[in-house]
């Protein structure tokens, strides 16, 4: 081991390096097929309308200088192809300084989809591919050894995430500290797994357990990353095996694999209980590669003042950037859990006068919980967008004030955009005269339900979030029946 690599990570660094390029390949996929209907020029919050309005300098992004639908798509699909590219190995096959700019070729088109994203690209995974993925550019390759400074920075990522998610439930909800969230979270989390139902039915003193190992593994657990070995490595296996644990309970994009990506990190192969291969030679690293690291360590070290100080601060702030290049942030989620369920179902129909006797027909959602009888899918790591964000939609109408009208109208214009991201439109061979927005309270069945109806979901009416609307005519410009 010479003083700037370290041969012994050299395992850890491709397992790391390969598992990010396929999250990048599923972020750009998403980005790709969903983006019309969510930020396109017809879209719900439209990207031309946002660069208008937000300057470069706040929201940097190739799309200040020119946007198009064509343009984006080909953009995300380029991403795309040079994430598959990295994945099957290609950044190991080239010389050092291209293999760096094939790594920030894929930061760069990222980070200008995730800054013109909005709201629907708000959320911690995606500050968290960035991160992980700005210091993936200064690992190195397979002609070098994995320089020790970004290994120790991959750690200060993982420790921050975890950590910052730990203070964040301790100075939360009060149920964090009683050891009783996960009594309510399994069920009432933003999009459950095919899991869920049976982690929500373990016995009451499981979930004790759950919630106190769960304190254990973001608490404590990361002070072990920086410890020698074998401790760090052991502190790397705790947090793969509780993400793992996360992974099975439900669905949370790529948060959970890019943690698990970023803990392996850690792993020394030698320490591991199993053989490994053996450690390739490396070539001495070049002297420009090495004032580069330590140029980007130093940067590193100097903005990760205010996210050290967030965390410090009884005013804790999760998932929060504090540049416009999202370089080092603060992590954090579920501070407070829902203890019910309540989802916003979306009907239509095409009778044209309403009546009694009218008949609504439901839109099917691929990740959120719909029909009582269909079991959650397992989608992460990846990520439906729409159905994510109806998950805020009860919680406060704050959250759905700048798109859920312009979402309801795109499905009384059928817009095609707009059901690709839906399961099933019940209106394939024509508009819908009429589509209206409910709310219902959501629970898990029972052992017993489960058995007698097989179905997986109970649900009641609670009221009408959005009454009746219709599309508006020139001789009518409201499009609520009865004005």
């Amino acid at each position: 081991m010479e003083w700037f690599a370290s041969s012994d990570y050299w395992l850890a660094r491709l397992v790391f390096q390969r598992g990010l390029a396929a999250v990048y390949l599923l972020g750009f996929l998403a980005a790709a097929l969903q983006f019309r209907a969510l930020i396109g020029e017809r879209g719900m919050l439209p990207v031309p309308r946002y660069v208008a309005r937000v300057p470069f300098r706040k929201s940097p992004s190739a799309f200040h200088a020119h946007y198009s639908d064509r343009f984006f798509a080909a953009w995300a699909w380029a991403g795309a192809l040079l994430a598959a590219a990295v994945l099957a190995g290609a950044a190991d096959a080239v010389p050092l300084g291209a293999s760096m700019a094939m790594w920030a070729v894929l930061w760069a088109l990222y980070l200008s989809i995730v800054n013109v994203g909005q709201i629907w690209y708000g959320f911690g995974w995606e500050t968290l591919l960035l991160e992980a993925g700005f210091l993936a550019v200064f690992l190195g390759n397979a002609r070098t050894g994995p320089p020790v400074l970004v290994l120790w920075l991959l750690r200060w990522l993982l420790f921050r995430v975890e950590f910052g998610a730990g203070l964040i439930k301790l100075r939360g909800d009060r149920c964090w500290r009683k050891l009783t969230c996960l009594d309510y979270h399994h069920e009432t989390q933003p999009m459950p797994g095919p899991l869920s139902w049976f982690f929500h039915h373990l016995p009451r003193p499981a979930h004790r357990v759950e919630v106190a190992a769960n304190h254990i593994a973001q608490l404590v657990v990361p002070f072990g990353l920086f410890a020698p070995q074998p401790v760090a490595t052991w502190a790397g296996v705790v947090v793969i095996v509780t993400q793992l644990w996360l992974v099975a309970s439900g669905n949370f994009a790529w948060l959970n694999w890019i943690t698990i990506l970023l803990a392996a990190g850690a792993v020394d192969a030698a320490r591991l209980p199993f053989p490994t291969p053996a450690a390739p030679r490396f070539a001495a690293s070049p002297l420009w590669f090495e004032v580069t690291v330590l140029t980007v360590t130093a940067l590193v070290l100097a903005l990760s003042y205010r996210p050290v100080r967030n965390l410090l601060t009884r005013r804790q702030r999760m998932n929060t950037s504090f540049d416009p290049l999202h370089l080092v942030n603060s992590y954090g989620a579920f501070g407070s859990v829902n203890r019910t369920r309540r989802e916003v179902v979306i009907e239509g129909t095409r009778d044209a006068e309403l009546t009694e006797g009218t008949v609504w027909h439901e839109y099917g959602f691929y990740g959120k919980p719909g029909e009582p009888g269909r079991w959650p899918r397992q989608w992460a790591p990846f990520h439906w967008r729409l159905d994510w964000m109806l998950w805020f939609v009860p919680l406060s109408p704050a959250y759905g004030r700048s798109w859920f009208d312009g979402f309801i109208e795109r499905l009384l214009l059928n817009d095609r955009d707009t059901l690709r991201l839906l399961r099933h439109n019940p209106f394939p061979d024509g508009r819908p005269a009429h589509v209206r927005a409910r709310l219902f309270q959501y629970r898990f069945t029972t052992w017993r339900e489960l058995r007698e109806t097989g179905a997986c979901w109970h649900r009641e009416h609670v009221r009408d979030l959005t009454p009746p609307v219709r599309l508006a005519t020139p001789q009518e410009p409201h499009t609520r029946p009865g004005r």
